[in-house]
């Protein structure tokens, strides 16, 4: 299997080549030359495995430069019961009929990071310790991703993370949840301004090649592809458990900020899952669900992006929504290439043709918004209706899951985090806390370690080059 860039640099890199590295040489993403095909035969060899041999049975579709026995290894190292709390990893709750919660949110940091984020970290270390190198791992997160990655790269030899997040803007508990670590090898850098100011620095560091080449570094945000690739599982675990056999179709819901998680749902079609809708789900910073009405992508500048209450969601330019552009467009690297740079960078925003736009139903894509009284709305029903208590991004992927549905097709809504991280919300709804793991009791009152920062992708560089 090999990888190219979006932007049309044709040039064929392995797995591991891009492993560590996160964007190409020219400023796209990686996807593989072309999707694996699945067969019904090979679904229904697949039906029956346990979580962790799915994965790797779809995973070695991807990575044939890692030895089969190592790689089996590091997915049974990953995918425990110990690690998600349960046999199935990904099981699924039923609400109404036809409406299945997929969670993806029993992993270390009550996130649905964690199903990828546990994954790269054992790769990170594998390859690095393969090759006798270190990395610096530099990222953006908005809530989720910063802690996803902190947990599955502390005390890791080898790896260091400098992980910035908006300062002030996520809720108290992913805030403590990343700065109380104290693991030599973390670094949390709090940037003064909004998500997409730490994602423009990320992608603007990634793209100095001669200091990315010096300081080694590499990112953890879903522009990597193994990230990606490792969240394709669960769509086909989700599949397997809402269905009997494999003429039967299934729509997913998605909660999205970043196009990352839906992505992963775009490829899992590509390869012949049977899947029908992927709706898409945003709150009031509705860029996708704009462009999905529309064809039109506008990006947001900070005063446009809205401060909300599921704020893993307050992304006005989405890193992942490349690839699905590339794929729309017929894999035409020029013509990504003009979108992505010469439009969004330099007017921010473009326009598909009529032409380009009407291909977007062929792909299964569908959207919807969700708003803070939505949220409200769907996390009291759910909870007074099914006994069911969601977290915010959850209840958004509710709601729109609802206007979306086909009778007949399951619609799994995948589940982003649990409820405790958005304790506040919860309070506003139901009038009560939500339940919390005993471990994690009182972690708003630790010690907390981070470094407020301009956002200047200057200033994040001369960090960097102190603290290697």
């Amino acid at each position: 299997m090999k990888y190219i860039s979006t932007r049309g640099d044709q040039t064929q890199r392995r797995f591991c080549e891009i492993l560590l590295e996160g964007l190409a040489p020219d400023g796209g993403l990686y996807l593989p030359v072309s999707y694996p095909a699945v067969d019904s035969a090979t679904l229904a060899r697949w039906r029956t495995l346990p979580y962790a041999d799915l994965a790797f049975e779809i995973l070695s579709l991807y990575i044939d430069d890692i030895p089969a026995e190592d790689l089996r290894a590091l997915v049974r190292k990953t995918y425990t019961r110990e690690a998600f709390g349960t046999e199935a990893i990904v099981p699924l709750k039923s609400l109404e009929p036809g409406v299945q919660l997929e969670a993806l949110s029993n992993g270390p940091t009550l996130a649905f990071k964690d199903m990828a984020m546990q994954l790269l970290g054992n790769l990170f270390e594998y390859e690095l310790r393969r090759r006798g190198e270190t990395l610096n791992i530099l990222g953006a997160t908005s809530g989720d991703t910063g802690s996803a990655a902190e947990y599955a790269m502390r005390g890791k030899q080898g790896i260091n993370v400098f992980m910035l997040s908006p300062h002030g803007r996520m809720s108290p508990f992913q805030q403590a949840q990343m700065f109380s670590l104290q693991d030599a090898n973390i670094h949390n850098l709090a940037v003064e301004g909004v998500f997409d100011d730490c994602q423009d620095i990320v992608k603007a560091v990634s793209n100095d090649l001669a200091f990315k080449r010096q300081h080694k570094i590499g990112t953890v945000n879903s522009i990597n592809w193994a990230r990606l690739v490792a969240q394709v599982v669960y769509y086909f675990a989700g599949y397997f458990q809402a269905t009997k056999s494999n003429d039967e179709k299934v729509d997913f819901t998605v909660p999205s900020g970043n196009f990352g998680n839906v992505c992963a749902g775009h490829v899992a079609r590509m390869m012949g899952l049977p899947i029908g809708k992927l709706v898409v789900a945003t709150n009031e910073n509705d860029v996708l669900d704009e462009f999905f009405r529309t064809g039109s992508y506008r990006v947001r500048g900070a005063a446009e992006t809205h401060e909300t209450s599921s704020p893993s969601m307050d992304i006005s330019k989405a890193s992942n929504f490349e690839r699905f552009v590339f794929d729309l467009l017929g894999r035409d690297g020029a013509r990504t290439l003009q979108l992505f740079k010469s439009e969004v960078e330099q007017r921010g925003s473009f326009t598909l043709t009529s032409l380009e736009f009407a291909r977007v139903r062929h792909y299964g894509f569908v959207s919807g918004r969700s708003t803070h009284a939505d949220r409200l709305a769907t996390i009291r029903d759910t909870w007074q209706r099914f006994g069911t208590m969601v977290d915010t991004h959850t209840a958004d992927g509710l709601k729109v899951a609802r206007e979306h549905l086909t009778p007949g097709v399951p619609m799994l809504v995948l589940e982003t985090a649990l409820p405790a991280k958005f304790a506040e919300t919860i309070r506003e709804a139901l009038g009560r806390e939500p339940e919390r793991p005993a471990a994690l009791q009182g972690l708003e009152q630790l010690p907390k370690r981070f470094k407020v920062m301009p956002a200047d992708a200057q200033a994040v560089k001369a960090y960097i080059t102190q603290h290697v």
